[in-house]
């Protein structure tokens, strides 16, 4: 009896790989074609992106495949570039921008290919590196290939516009999602019975996918209950498993997120610093050397800076700061319009280390016109009976470019002293631990946990100086699309009236005959005379971040380049 169970279930093994390889052989051969569906409101068409033929992808290197050891991950299609993520065995070197090229080629043919520099090569994690490639042509299929012409297999392809592209295990067991596509109502949570949360190395087999109860849900983060097989299996944290969203009754979203704790499961007695600030930039790294060492100076300690993709060298800047012991640390964030979601994945991160965080740009500076520490203002400002306030909202002024047509040598604090005489907005300083589960914010500010509370901060003890108009060769870099700060295209004719575009300015990056003179309704130094005192070298006159001005040079250099590049490609039809 044992042994017919044996050979029967030999027998089923065999005919299931059987099938298996015949089907498969069958898809890579001649390729699949799938109908449009439904998801979401949007409409998608899925690409079977392994239906290539590896005969052509040879004859077009010359050479051999490299190990499969080393991989492509995945890869995100993106309005103007594609993210290519590799994965390394552990005893693999890292690649850098000169060991590879990006590889278009046409499934069919072995003698229609492009090769191309890749516009950056980013990450030092073996997990997590990414290369930049410029969109690949229309019928082309996208892969890298090495100087040596030893060629990566493509892996599995998606949209940025419908996809789970970050996660992390909550210190209570949850796992927060960050999703894009969902079109949510902003600022307000949905109803989370109508999602399930979904866990498995391959979204495609039913049979072999967890499914778990969704928490909360709002904009673009999901909270799902993480099932106990993967939080009891470490194994499975620390390999390729994902999660995805299912809006039930319709199909599960594509996902590159593999959810990993990042949290000590139980807080600490004691926060490592009393205030750090959150940022996320995109070629600023001229500017973030000023911006950085004034707030060092008046009482931050820590600064979490979220790169979006920039091509400036920022990494170099940030390492010549973290040598004068300043703790700064760099997270790539290369998805595009997606700041509230960056700043509530920040606000997880520095919710262990951080009693207070401020969510503020790097155009924007915290003034204290009183002279006193960021620490006792913030203190003082939000002390009260029961202890409940959680959140200070602070009053933001609007500087123009104030008579100038450059950038000012001495930096923004110093050059730009014309505002608007009415504040802008607000932006806050929260703590992390009273944030409200779903991590809803607008930027501005957070919605916090029943029981706690925000104020509004006293004007003449902190005010932001946003130097929102700067010189136009500086504010022109607004237009672009993919700026971090603003959700629309400003080329775009929709919402022409948002407070994120100029007054006045329209839709094209072309510049007005009276730019430097407008948005100047007070003069105010407050800012400038207290920079000049702490900052300025009483013999050369200069301040310190003066000293590095040339690689400020270089780095407008490589922003033009990539501009210059960009346009290059859209002119021929590349995009």
């Amino acid at each position: 009896m044992k042994e017919r169970r044996k050979r029967d279930a030999g027998s089923w093994g065999r005919f299931f790989w059987c099938t298996f390889f015949v089907v498969f052989s069958c898809v890579v051969v001649t390729g699949v074609t799938f109908s449009t569906f439904s998801i979401f409101g949007e409409k998608f068409r899925p690409v079977l992106v392994s239906s290539w033929r590896k005969q052509a992808m040879e004859a077009i290197a010359g050479e051999s495949f490299i190990p499969p050891a080393i991989s492509i991950r995945e890869t995100v299609i993106f309005p103007d570039q594609e993210l290519v993520f590799l994965k390394y065995p552990p005893s693999a070197r890292l690649f850098t921008k000169d060991d590879l090229d990006c590889l278009y080629f046409s499934p069919n043919s072995s003698d229609s290919h492009i090769k191309l520099p890749p516009e950056d090569v980013d990450g030092e994690t073996r997990d997590h590196q990414i290369v930049r490639c410029p969109r690949r042509p229309r019928g082309f299929t996208l892969s890298l290939v090495l100087k040596s012409n030893a060629l990566l297999r493509p892996g599995p392809t998606h949209q940025w516009d419908s996809l789970v592209y970050e996660a992390l295990i909550d210190r209570d067991n949850t796992t927060v999602a960050f999703v894009k596509g969902l079109n949510l109502r902003p600022d307000r949570a949905s109803d989370p019975t109508r999602f399930e949360c979904v866990y498995g190395w391959d979204f495609r087999k039913p049979r072999f996918l967890l499914r778990s109860e969704v928490v909360s849900i709002a904009q673009e983060v999901v909270r799902c209950r993480t099932p106990l097989s993967i939080l009891n299996n470490p194994q499975r944290l620390n390999s390729t498993i994902k999660v995805s969203v299912r809006m039930k009754g319709k199909g599960i979203l594509n996902s590159i997120a593999e959810p990993k704790r990042r949290s000590p499961p139980d807080p600490p007695i004691r926060k490592q610093h009393e205030m750090c600030i959150c940022t996320m930039v995109r070629n600023q790294a001229r500017f973030l050397r000023e911006w950085i060492m004034y707030h060092a100076q008046i009482g931050v300690q820590r600064w979490f800076i979220y790169d979006n993709n920039s091509v400036d060298n920022i990494e170099k800047v940030l390492e010549s700061l973290e040598t004068a012991n300043l703790n700064i640390s760099r997270h790539l964030w290369p998805w595009i319009k997606t700041q509230e979601a960056g700043f509530a994945h920040c606000a997880l991160r520095a919710r262990d280390s951080c009693e207070w965080v401020g969510f503020i740009d790097v155009d924007e500076f915290l003034h204290l016109p009183s002279g006193a520490s960021l620490q006792d203002v913030v203190w003082n400002q939000s002390r009260s009976a029961n202890n409940n306030v959680a959140e200070l909202r602070i009053s933001c002024y609007s500087f123009g470019p104030s008579g100038l047509t450059s950038v000012p040598p001495k930096g923004v604090a110093v050059g730009y002293t014309c505002r608007l005489s009415a504040p802008e907005r607000h932006k806050s300083i929260v703590r992390p631990e009273a944030l409200n589960s779903t991590l809803i914010n607008v930027v501005h500010h957070f919605h916090l946990r029943n029981g706690f509370d925000f104020v509004n901060v006293d004007r003449g003890a902190m005010v932001i100086n946003h130097y929102k108009y700067q010189v136009w060769e500086v504010f022109k870099e607004k237009f672009y699309r993919r700026v971090a700060a603003y959700v629309a295209d400003w080329q775009d004719e929709e919402n022409v009236g948002s407070k994120d575009r100029a007054p006045g300015l329209g839709t094209r990056a072309v510049e007005p005959p009276d730019w430097s003179t407008r948005f100047c309704e007070v003069t105010d130094t407050g800012l400038r005379d207290r920079v000049l005192q702490i900052f300025k070298d009483p013999e050369t006159h200069r301040m310190p971040w003066q000293e590095h001005q040339q690689d400020e040079e270089d780095s407008s250099i490589l922003i033009e380049r990539d501009k210059q590049l960009r346009s290059q490609r859209l002119y021929s039809g590349w995009l």
